[in-house]
């Protein structure tokens, strides 16, 4: 077995598996041509695609029988289209979108347990990317053909984006009530949590581990990935969206990198924010150049205005 790899996507994921695949006896190498093994992971579809398809692409600079693993959040269609243009160009195609088991520690990626792969395609060139996959993750669980690893990762992105995003708006309502009736005191305590998932989000909220290898960014790109998996059979998902648009917002005022868990100071104080490197006005000039450049009528209608509902809907600065 040809033991040299690449890999083309996110630095991040990029270091762990050099690490572990080295570990293992594997062999990096810039050049996709020299390749036994190219593994992908990017946080946005047209990265993914460019990173495939472009003129210079994978497609095109791999070896025949060259096996690609993607370890991306993507969609059952790109997946299907991936496995149909690696099969015209004797290539093989496995779709392993990776999952973290516990997204809120801190070291997210460094624990080989903490880690799985969905894993999807063609039986043989399954069976041909185990060695990676097994280098790479603790538990690695077949989904079947082209597409359905993807359609498994949609599923599992918008019942845990929604378990995060509920846990955290249940810490905020416990929070809000305290600051605002000082009678109440500590007697109401701390939201519980009513999931495994909710835990994780509330310890990290707690301690104030706020910062993460699993990021924002990555959290954000599963949601998109799903959101577009369910817009490719026209099939519309409001909370998933409405959970994405208040992590973009996030991204926006600077917690692109941030764990998830930052998501909390959003529903907090401005200066807890500032404390973690948020900064609000990003927000307003954002969206003050987005409606300014959607109506050149665009009327200023004082702080927060520029967000719908006001940026107070969300936070309490």
């Amino acid at each position: 077995m040809d033991k040299r790899y690449a890999f083309i996507g996110n630095e991040a994921v990029g270091d762990v598996v050099r690490e572990r695949l080295d570990a293992a006896g594997w062999t990096r190498t810039a050049d996709v041509a020299s390749a036994g093994m190219v593994v992908t992971y990017c946080t946005s579809q047209t990265a993914l695609e460019d990173a495939y398809f472009d003129e210079n692409g994978i497609v095109q600079a791999a070896s025949p029988n060259t096996v690609l693993i993607d370890l991306s959040a993507s969609t059952p269609s790109f997946a299907r289209e991936l496995n149909a243009v690696a099969i015209v160009s004797d290539l093989a195609a496995v779709e392993a979108p990776l999952v973290v088991a516990d997204p809120m520690l801190s070291d997210a990626l460094s624990d080989r347990d903490n880690l799985m792969c969905l894993v999807g395609g063609e039986e043989d060139d399954v069976e041909a990317a185990r060695p990676v996959l097994d280098a790479l993750v603790g538990t690695v669980q077949e989904t079947g053909g082209s597409g359905s690893a993807q359609l498994a990762r949609a599923a599992y992105t918008l019942q845990t984006s929604a378990q995060i995003m509920s846990a955290i708006e249940a810490d905020a309502l416990y929070r809000a009530v305290q600051r605002s009736s000082a009678a109440f005191g500590a007697t109401f305590g701390r939201a519980g949590a009513t999931t495994p998932e909710a835990e994780q989000v509330l310890a990290a909220v707690n301690a104030g581990r706020f910062d993460g290898a699993y990021t924002v960014e990555m959290l954000m790109s599963e949601l998109s990935a799903a959101l577009m998996a369910a817009d490719d059979v026209d099939l519309i998902l409001p909370q998933a969206e409405a959970c994405l648009h208040l992590l973009e917002l996030l991204a926006v005022i600077g917690g692109a990198d941030k764990a998830p868990s930052a998501l909390a100071l959003v529903y907090g104080e401005e200066a807890a924010c500032a404390e973690n490197g948020l900064d609000w006005t990003r927000a307003e000039q954002a969206y003050a150049s987005e409606e300014a450049a959607e109506d050149d009528d665009y009327d200023d209608e004082g702080d927060g205005g520029d967000f719908p509902g006001g940026f107070g809907a969300y936070s309490a600065n």
